[in-house]
């Protein structure tokens, strides 16, 4: 039988090549430059304002839900209502919590979470709110008696915290295929 004749010249040659190819074949953001570093915070800054509104709407909590938006965002409901301002997101949520949508659940879940520069990005999540005694006006619960909804959210950096400055839920009409809830 015949040995095999690898020295550790061809071994360091052949761990340096995978070495590169492994590196060559990650994203730019896991190289760790001050700016990639910065998107991975910044991400993580947006998904907790993301998680921090699930448990606001669950706890059926309108100054919680309404913290990250912004003074003069903009809100369309899934009504096709128009709000300007804090103020007005605020209150809109104030009164669905008391009333159509009090003690329920919401579960959203993040379809696109895509940076369009280094301080603003835009968000897309798909939606479910459970619980709900009837739905509101012009709406359909899907099979299991939930409101399906798609939620776009653009959200800014000022400073170093990002608020919501625009958020526009439409729902999802019946016989429109949609994944369920992770």
């Amino acid at each position: 039988m015949k040995k095999p004749t690898c020295t550790w010249g061809i071994t360091l040659l052949v761990g340096c090549a995978i070495v590169s190819l492994v590196h060559a074949a990650e994203p730019e953001t896991s190289q760790g430059s001050p700016d990639s570093m910065a998107a991975t915070a910044d991400e993580i800054a947006i998904r907790k304002i993301i998680k921090d509104e699930i448990a606001a709407w669950n706890r059926g909590d309108a100054a919680a839900y309404s913290r990250q938006f912004a003074a003069d965002g903009t809100f369309t409901n899934i009504r096709g209502q128009f709000f300007v301002g804090h103020e007005a997101f605020l209150k809109r949520h104030e009164v669905i919590f008391q009333g159509i949508f009090r003690n329920t659940t919401l579960q959203q879940d993040i379809v696109s979470l895509k940076f369009i520069g280094s301080d603003v990005a835009v968000v897309d999540m798909l939606t479910s709110v459970a619980g709900m005694a009837e739905t509101p006006p012009g709406t359909v619960p899907d099979s299991k008696g939930r409101l399906r909804t798609r939620l776009l959210q653009v959200v800014a950096k000022r400073g170093a915290d990002w608020w919501i400055v625009a958020y526009h839920n439409v729902d999802v009409k019946p016989g429109v295929p949609v994944a369920e809830p992770n």
